[in-house]
């Protein structure tokens, strides 16, 4: 039987320095090279948490993802592998040279390009290096499955996450906090507040009702809940926002209108901004797959 494609998962991994940004490169003494800070994802694994486990493994950094980059494909020993990069600020760590990995070393972006080994690996700086950096990331959310609305005999504000519903809620907790969210907003339905609720106990951090993400209000007053978006998009600050099945796909659609902005239950779009726009909009149609 032939050998199973290879999939696997890294970050550049930035800082700021004294005169410009710094990129993360490491050497592995196995190979003789420089690269990205990369690894196989294991059995099962998220590949966003497959990248950020191997960058904490490889650097023994901590970080907050930002953006998707993309993807590099290559051969090794014939069989194809695949490996998913995204862009992640570097927050603190201690390296510890180990088998793997015996030096890292921080380099302002040209000086990085030139000392990798490999063309892939440059390939994918340029792709990091083509989108601004991000200020603030906010991370929308539409709820999770709550059951058929003509099933629901009480007040639709109030009808609850099903058993479906809560475990993708407990399993968005993982997917989210690798963005480093500062706050939990919920639009002011139950389902809302209870898909977010793992992630904001899990951080210790409150959930915020805001009836500005409610779909109701959105379809009365878009300008409404485009501005409580816009609030949120401050230099320096990561936000989770819940909503709903208008709302999100109304927003994407503004904000980055090269996008298919459906959105299905338990999914999430990730916006990058800088300088007041989207440089950046991910969307993640299962956050615990991607």
């Amino acid at each position: 039987m032939p050998a199973q494609p290879i999939a696997a998962a890294g970050g550049v991994v930035w800082r700021q320095g004294e005169k410009s940004i710094e990129l993360a490169l490491v050497h592995r003494p196995r190979y003789g090279d420089w690269t990205l800070p990369k690894g196989k994802l294991m059995a099962d694994e998220c590949t966003l948490l497959a990248a950020v486990r191997e960058v904490r493994e490889e650097l023994g950094a901590e970080v907050a993802v930002t953006r998707l980059i993309g993807t590099s494909s290559y051969d090794v020993s014939g069989v194809p592998k695949t490996v998913t990069y995204w862009a992640m600020r570097y927050l603190g760590g201690v390296f510890a040279p180990n088998s793997e990995v015996d030096e890292v070393t921080w380099l302002p972006p040209r000086k990085a390009l030139k000392l990798l080994t490999y063309e892939r690996d440059r390939k994918v700086l340029r792709q990091f290096a083509r989108v601004p950096l991000a200020e603030s990331v906010v991370v929308l959310v539409r709820h999770a499955k709550a059951g058929k609305r003509s099933e629901w005999q009480g007040d639709d504000d109030l009808r609850p996450l099903e058993a479906t519903g809560q475990l993708q809620a407990q399993r968005l907790v993982g997917f989210l906090e690798v963005f480093r969210p500062e706050q939990v907003i919920s639009a002011n339905r139950t389902r809302c507040s209870q898909t977010v609720q793992p992630l904001a106990e899990h951080l210790g951090l409150p959930v915020r009702i805001d009836p500005a993400f409610d779909d109701e209000t959105c379809l009365d007053d878009m300008d409404l809940t485009f501005t409580a978006l816009v609030a949120l998009m401050k230099p320096g600050t990561v936000s989770v926002v819940c909503s709903q099945g208008y709302t999100i796909p109304a927003l994407i659609e503004v904000l980055a209108p090269d996008a298919e902005p459906a959105t299905r239950k338990g999914a999430a779009w990730v916006l990058s901004v800088t300088d007041g726009t989207v440089v950046a909009a991910d969307y993640y149609e299962d956050p615990t797959v991607n």
